[in-house]
């Protein structure tokens, strides 16, 4: 789909084909359609994010899995997230990478009130882990501005492959 088919959809079309991008968070796509037309839209569909109040941005945040959390077991993750975490092998850990994984969720979650979110499409399991020792030392201002930085990512791939 091109760039002027996309500006020129309708609220319920657009939101339709691009609502999945935001991990069960369509009202940011619904947002993004008023603010059409787009030069670029995934630039578009982030600044919709980017004005959102706080509470709707850290709720975007909370939407998305812990990764190989309760959600991948249960299989209960989106497609696109399942998929995502699949890639980067985390549906295939040993019980030490398992217990490792639970552990530093566990640790962020209570440090932040929210699930670490981060593009797993482009690191892998050892990335991963380092990340989030890393990203345990922010202050909560700076792991929120990080958590957005990955759903751009994250967005932005999804977007790219899009059928």
């Amino acid at each position: 789909m091109t760039l002027a088919q996309a500006n020129a959809l309708s609220k319920t079309d657009f939101v339709a084909r691009f609502g999945a991008l935001f991990e069960h968070s369509p009202w940011v796509t619904e947002r993004a359609a008023d603010l059409r037309p787009f030069a670029d839209l995934h630039a578009g569909l982030m600044a919709a994010l980017r004005s959102a109040s706080r509470d709707e941005q850290i709720a975007v945040i909370r939407a998305h899995p812990e990764l190989a959390g309760k959600a991948a077991i249960d299989r209960t993750l989106t497609d696109a997230s399942a998929a995502e975490q699949a890639g980067a092998g985390l549906d295939r850990l040993s019980e030490a990478e398992f217990e490792r994984f639970h552990a530093l969720n566990a640790r962020y979650r209570e440090r932040f009130g929210f699930p670490f979110v981060i593009c797993v499409r482009l690191t892998d399991k050892a990335g991963i882990l380092a990340a989030m020792q890393q990203r345990l030392t922010h202050d909560r201002d700076q792991e929120i501005a990080a958590a957005l930085r990955e759903i751009a990512e994250i967005v932005r791939l999804r977007l790219e492959h899009l059928p």
